[in-house]
């Protein structure tokens, strides 16, 4: 069986702005950022931008990676 993942129009960028605002990437977010990462040849240079800045951000310890499925009620 195969899963095909596909990213929704201004996902990303809705991604990026709750990251920012919550210094957290959930278990959600981190589906949104594999389904970007899968259709990279379809994003704009803005979108691969963001997408690079949250990946730098978690590998410096600037965002937390938690399990959550969200962050609503946090």
């Amino acid at each position: 069986m195969s899963v095909q993942l596909c990213l929704l129009r201004y996902a990303l960028a809705e991604l990026f702005a709750e990251v920012s605002q919550s210094g957290t990437v959930t278990l959600a977010d981190r589906y949104g950022l594999l389904a970007a990462i899968m259709e990279e040849g379809k994003l704009t240079d803005e979108e691969r931008c963001s997408v690079d800045r949250l990946l730098r951000s978690a590998s410096k310890g600037k965002v937390h990676i938690v399990d959550d499925l969200s962050v609503l009620g946090h």
